[in-house]
């Protein structure tokens, strides 16, 4: 049986096209046909990875089809989707058990009498921003804020995309910026620079959008209107969304607090007169709503797994750092390599770790900062993280919320406010304490 070690890395332009049609006919399936169509529930994702999956593995030529098989399996097997998988069943189990014992309408109406609904949007935006910068998560963010976001937003007839949108983007804020996050970890070692001072050239770049969209989802009509908040007669049943966001603040690992937040449910919906057979049954209810987005997340993994075994990722890489002139030109570089690398894996930590000693290379070689090319590493990685309608968080916030992976694409401003001040970084060189003369 042939090795996966062996394939050949000196990727000509049509053997590189071919490596990467996979994502191609897969975007083409999915967002084209969407957006032409004008819906975005018409073409379901898993039909789209499906065909894009059958297209990779015909691609995989020069092996037999058991070997490609195996590199799909694989990939799909990695122990990172696994654990993905993992916080997938907890959050569909605890979200179902939650909303069934009573705990979402009681953390609705809770929230509603004592916050206006004109402000629920940027409220969430700003909680997903101070929760994400605590944990340096932002699956744990979504995890925490989407399910009662989703609720808020129907209980007051608002826009349920457009406030999975603004959980997303204050997620992204977090893990753009905190210390503790694995883009950072991942950003700041392979460019050999310190935590802080990563943080403090991204400030830069990521408060000015942080502002711009809260400002933006301030006077962007929500849908969302006056409603009857209806008297509480159990205010204790929100104990267990608080249980999950303190713990979350508090950087315990997710499937501990979605542990913790199913313990803490059950007894509460014991005391609340629910029986355990029943809250078992709601358990293995939300296990099986998460069935698709299980599918969607292997199918997702081994189509991309072949990409990189082809040398998509290597004809990629080698492709843009031949363009790169001058220390804008070499910035730039950095960015798209970045972009581009997360398009194919889906997973912004693994594509800094992918192109991270590259662009430390390109770095030594323009004189760039380590802390800008740092900077820019993490930043890219979670605009692209955060815009494609395939990634791990985006998949999970819009499952939990009941809505098309798609659905929030329009109403994502903050990762499209940080584009633009990730361009006007690298075209006026700012902050100027990171230029190098």
């Amino acid at each position: 049986m042939e090795s996966p070690e062996s394939y050949n890395r000196i990727i000509s332009p049509l053997k590189g096209f071919i490596s990467l049609s996979p994502v191609v006919v897969f975007l083409l399936l999915y967002l084209v046909l969407s957006l032409i169509i004008g819906d975005f529930y018409k073409i379901p994702i898993s039909v789209a990875l499906a065909i894009a999956c059958i297209w990779a593995i015909a691609c995989f030529r020069g092996h037999s089809l058991t070997t490609r098989l195996e590199v799909f399996s694989k990939s799909a097997g990695h122990t990172d989707i696994l654990y993905m998988i993992w916080i997938f069943v907890l959050a569909g189990a605890f979200a179902t058990l939650a909303k069934n014992i009573g705990a979402v309408d009681a953390t609705v109406a809770v929230t509603l009498k004592f916050f206006p609904v004109e402000y629920i949007v940027p409220g969430l935006f700003i909680a997903a921003c101070f929760i994400s910068i605590s944990i340096g998560t932002s699956v744990g963010t979504v995890v925490a804020l989407t399910p009662l976001a989703a609720e808020l937003a129907g209980a007051s007839g608002g826009n349920v995309p457009f406030v999975v949108a603004a959980v997303l983007g204050g997620a992204f804020f977090g893990d753009n910026l905190s210390f503790i996050s694995d883009t950072t970890i991942a950003a700041t070692r392979t460019q050999r620079c310190k935590a802080g001072d990563k943080f403090r050239a991204n400030l830069w770049i990521a408060v000015p959008a942080a502002a711009v969209t809260l400002i933006a989802y301030m006077f962007i009509p929500s849908g969302v209107s006056e409603v009857t908040v209806n008297s509480v007669d159990q205010p204790w049943l929100i104990i267990p969304y608080i249980v999950i966001i303190v713990l979350a603040i508090f950087g315990i690992n997710v499937t501990i607090v979605l542990t913790a937040g199913l313990i803490v449910t059950v007894i509460l919906g014991l005391i609340a007169g629910s029986s355990l057979i029943d809250m078992l049954g709601y358990m293995g209810a939300g296990i099986d709503s998460m069935g698709s987005l299980i599918i969607i997340t292997l199918l997702a993994a081994g189509m991309l797994g072949i990409v990189k075994a082809t040398g998509g990722i290597d004809f990629l890489l080698n492709s843009l750092t031949r363009r790169a002139t001058g220390k804008r030109g070499a910035q730039t570089c950095i960015a798209l390599l970045t972009s581009a690398v997360n398009i194919c894996t889906a997973n912004n930590t693994v594509a800094i770790i992918t192109v991270g000693s590259i662009s430390r290379g390109i770095s030594d070689t323009f004189s760039l900062d380590p802390r800008k090319t740092a900077s820019l590493l993490d930043t890219c990685s979670c605009i692209t993280q955060c815009l494609i309608p395939y990634g791990a968080q985006t998949l999970l916030a819009t499952s939990l919320a009941g809505i098309a992976p798609a659905a929030p694409w329009q109403y994502l401003i903050y990762p499209w406010a940080l584009t633009i001040n990730v361009i006007l970084s690298i075209i006026f060189r700012y902050p100027k304490a990171l230029t190098r003369t």
